[in-house]
């Protein structure tokens, strides 16, 4: 085993050292064609071709769609991949068959067996791990894989596949400097994984970005369904490790109360597109109709397709909460769902990117709160002490930390039993205070 630890983290940090990351160094690592992507999956034999797939875009929320999707089709007995970006704590998050990650193996295999194409092609991270999941998915022979895509939709490296479904759950201001200043610019370009005749989901209907999505499927003749004129959330009631919603059916007059183990008040809306999404799949033929498991599966998410860092609790007394929430909408749908906590002082432990427009962000954080700026150990963090200046000119005080682990021990010490301690701002803040699995 120890080996194999040693190999794998050795694979690891070639990948990290050969090939420019996003997530890690920023737009130096994004490419602007899905040539490379192409010549990958090609001079692997297009396993791409070997799955059905289901392809998920938006600016909030598709990580968690694609899980709810992935453990219904687990349930229905289908072999299923899931693909997510980017990881937490461990590669391997990114790449999984159900809640099993992908093995190291296969990791280091894939890298030693193609490291002459890799060096020859020359692709991104990205682009290296979007082949490696679909290499491995054909290579187990799922049935399914359900695809989140990364930032975007058309230049995304993801959208080399022909999927039977795609969805995009909804339209928000985040990496504008690659998508477009404006919503429908935004919109456009998560619009590009729509398919010719492959029908499309839109989770939540906007009238800045609808045209734009109705205008898009009928050049590519895709049947479009908005999944907020299907179903609308009548009530939440958040509960400890999960809460109950009550769906309306607006065709119908049906209602829906479901369970789940999914936290934050922005999970009913992912719920509703879900629904839709899998009302979709229903006539294709791949589920069935009125299967109990289509609301009995999200009460057990978590566990089953092994989903973390989104709305999760690590510790109590006092409660330190982690929300992976870096955009606008993403930090004003976690700060309005904090009145659920009864509690006398609110801790956050912040960090960013160095490319994030702060000015939209800091109208959004509370000034009452107690703050710890950090500095999560990635290139591409924005340094602490810059975060704690900038935010001096807001009304928003606190300390500087080198560290996400120092901040949140600074906040853990000041903070009483009755308070609340608040992680978010990055996923890699987020990463850096997961528990170990």
């Amino acid at each position: 085993m120890q080996n194999w630890q040693q190999e794998y983290q050795q694979t690891l940090e070639d990948m990290f050292a050969m090939l420019p990351m996003f997530q890690r160094v920023g737009a130096v690592a994004f490419k602007k064609d899905l040539g490379n992507t192409r010549a990958l999956l090609s001079a692997l034999g297009n396993p791409e071709r070997d799955f059905k797939s289901i392809h998920i875009a938006g600016t909030n929320g598709k990580g968690s769609l694609t899980h709810m999707i992935g453990a219904l089709l687990l349930k229905n007995g289908y072999r299923t991949g899931l693909y997510t970006s980017p990881h937490y704590r461990d590669f391997r998050e990114r790449i999984k068959v159900g809640r099993k990650l992908i093995p190291p193996r296969y990791v280091i295999a894939f890298m030693r067996d193609h490291r002459s194409l890799i060096e020859k092609i020359q692709p991104s991270f990205f682009e290296v791990t979007v082949a490696m999941a679909f290499w491995y998915f054909s290579q187990v022979k799922v049935d399914f894989a359900v695809i989140e895509t990364g930032m975007g939709g058309r230049l995304d490296s993801t959208n080399v596949l022909l999927p039977i479904m795609s969805v995009i759950t909804n339209i928000g201001y985040d990496h504008m400097e690659f998508l477009g200043e404006t919503l429908p610019e935004i919109a456009a370009e998560k619009a590009g994984i729509i398919k010719p005749h492959v029908p499309v989901v839109i989770g939540e209907e906007h009238p800045d970005t609808a045209v734009t999505f109705i205008e898009m499927a009928a050049l590519q003749q895709a049947p479009l369904t908005f999944a907020s004129r299907a179903f609308q959330v009548i009530s939440r009631s958040p509960q400890e490790g999960g809460q109950q919603v009550l769906i309306n059916e607006r065709v119908s007059g049906a209602l829906h109360q479901i369970e789940t183990d999914l936290e934050g008040p922005y999970q009913p809306r992912n719920i509703v597109t879900y629904l839709e999404s899998v009302r979709v799949l229903q006539q294709q033929g791949w589920l069935e109709p009125n299967d109990p498991a289509i609301i009995h599966v999200l009460r057990d998410v978590r566990p089953s397709t092994r989903f973390i860092g989104r709305w999760q609790t690590i510790r109590q007394h006092p409660r330190v909460l982690c929300d992976s929430a870096h955009n606008e909408a993403g930090l004003k749908a976690l700060f309005s769902g904090l009145d659920v906590y009864t509690y006398d002082e609110l801790h956050i432990v912040f960090g960013t990117v160095k490319d994030k427009d702060l000015s939209r962000i800091w109208p959004i954080l509370p000034t009452s709160a107690r703050y710890y700026f950090v500095q999560a150990q990635v290139p591409r963090a924005m340094e602490a002490l810059l975060i704690e200046q900038e935010a001096a000119h807001t009304g928003h005080s606190g300390k500087s930390y080198t560290t996400v682990k120092g901040g949140l021990k600074a906040a853990r010490d000041a903070a009483k039993p009755a308070d609340l301690i608040l992680v978010c701002g990055s996923i890699f803040v987020v990463a850096e205070v997961l528990p170990a699995r």
